[in-house]
């Protein structure tokens, strides 16, 4: 009994110790740990008090081309539609949905916002996004905002007790995903995964009317397979985990949630690879349409929205888009925001695709 007593005494001594020094680390040490290591909460807290609408991108949202006359990002754009509704963005490349998650939930209860706009990028749910070589430095810069004990957060900071792997070991997951994840095809196809194909298309190449190899488009054609050819698994993707997520979140919070699904260069993808690769685009497209609206959400489909002369980056698979295809995707969300806001639509002379 004694021994009990004993052992119970320093356990609750331990307790205290940890309960009083999560105080003062609290009080007097996290925000400037944050400042430091996870200062994109400074983008939440320029919008959680002022904005009604809020838009979360990654870097889709304010790409802009060297040739454009109008600069502005698309959730600037779509919010000129409502001027007398007050909106912000939190955006920075390379954000994913469980980003979008991580800084919601450090949205405080009692904020303004009434309506949440997120993009829903089809390239994120894909093996080289997922397991991107940027995704150690995101995840150290998210440690300090997740819903734990401050210093429970120091402490994972500290000991790196979070996703850290180095380049190698993130193309190896890449590999392995593209190899391991088998195609379900209605039709007869003469490859199973992803890196098989992408194999086979960068051997057989492409050539030019002289019969020189063209290794520019032969390496587009690697890149869109690679890009493209997935089909997302509901069960077993951490991206529809974290959409998931925010869903729930949003109906607890009671926001109005819209999911943007950005525009992809389907006309390039067909050109360089054909109908096969156009099919992996719609399969995703329908599931994240379908599995969304059906839980509520107001899914603005803009996967078509944007033809190949409106991706000013032509080296790689981005949603990069010129002030015409910015707009189009701006007009096409601020159109389903009418649901939430029908007598506050505003048409705009200096908005309108040109």
């Amino acid at each position: 009994m004694k021994v009990f007593i004993k052992i119970s005494v320093r356990f609750l001594a331990i307790a205290i110790f940890l309960v009083i020094s999560n105080f003062i680390y609290e009080a007097y040490f996290l925000e400037a740990d944050i400042q430091k290591h996870s200062s994109v909460i400074n983008k939440v807290r320029a919008v959680q008090d002022s904005c009604e609408v809020i838009y979360l991108g990654e870097s889709s949202n304010t790409a802009y081309s060297w040739s454009d006359t109008d600069v502005r990002s698309i959730s600037e754009m779509m919010g000129a539609y409502f001027p007398g509704i007050k909106t912000g963005a939190i955006s920075k490349g390379a954000w994913h949905a469980g980003n979008y998650l991580t800084l919601l939930r450090n949205i405080p209860e009692d904020s303004k916002i009434k309506t949440v706009v997120v993009t829903l990028n089809m390239r994120s749910f894909n093996a080289e996004w997922i397991y991107s070589r940027l995704e150690t430095a995101i995840n150290k810069s998210m440690v300090l905002l997740q819903p734990r004990y401050p210093l429970i957060n120091r402490f994972c900071l500290s000991f790196k007790a979070y996703d850290v792997k180095n380049k190698n070991e993130r193309n190896a997951q890449v590999r392995r995903k593209m190899r391991n994840d088998k195609f379900d095809l209605p039709f007869d196809f003469s490859y199973d995964n992803v890196a098989d194909w992408e194999a086979d298309v960068w051997e057989m190449g492409s050539y030019n009317k002289d019969g020189t190899r063209d290794i520019s488009k032969n390496k587009m054609a690697s890149i869109y397979v690679k890009t493209y050819a997935f089909q997302i698994d509901p069960d077993n993707n951490p991206r529809i985990d974290d959409f998931d997520e925010i869903v729930h979140l949003a109906k607890e919070r009671n926001w109005n949630l819209v999911f943007n699904l950005l525009a992809e260069n389907h006309e390039k993808a067909k050109e360089l690879i054909g109908d096969t690769l156009v099919y992996f685009m719609e399969y995703n497209r329908k599931l994240l349409t379908d599995r969304y609206t059906s839980m509520g959400v107001v899914v603005v489909d803009n996967l078509y929205a944007v033809g190949d002369s409106s991706f000013y980056d032509q080296t790689w698979t981005t949603e990069h888009y010129d002030q015409k295809g910015r707009k189009t995707v701006a007009r096409n969300v601020a159109e389903a925001l009418k649901k939430f806001y029908p007598n506050q639509f505003v048409e705009h002379d200096s908005i309108l695709i040109k």
